[in-house]
């Protein structure tokens, strides 16, 4: 799903966010779950079946990993095209826990 596409149905999806803790920390879209990539399989009992389910990450590549996997243990699961940079790069909001000003992370330069 793209970022115009997902910013328009955010109210009838979960967002997963499946990147690492101090990612989530830099900036994360409003009212979305964290559970970092590697936490994924101990951990999927505690995602919500009631709305299907959109990942996300920096770029893409690991979110869509999780919904491959999420869809094969019967979850209704979507990956966010492009990740955050390009929710990001479309003006969409991401927030901070301690209200600072958001950001992703997008690696070493």
């Amino acid at each position: 799903m793209d970022a115009k596409e997902a910013f328009a149905e955010r109210d009838s999806l979960h967002v997963l966010d499946v990147r690492e803790p101090f990612e989530w920390d830099l900036g994360h879209v409003a009212g979305s779950i964290h559970i970092p990539i590697q936490e994924i399989q101990h951990r999927a009992s505690e995602l919500p079946t009631d709305k299907p389910l959109l990942c996300v990450c920096t770029v893409g590549a690991r979110s869509e990993y999780v919904a491959g996997v999420l869809r094969a243990a019967g979850f209704e699961a979507e990956n966010l095209e492009g990740g955050l940079v390009t929710w990001q790069g479309e003006g969409f909001p991401l927030v901070k826990d301690d209200g600072g000003e958001a950001d992703v992370w997008k690696g070493p330069h």
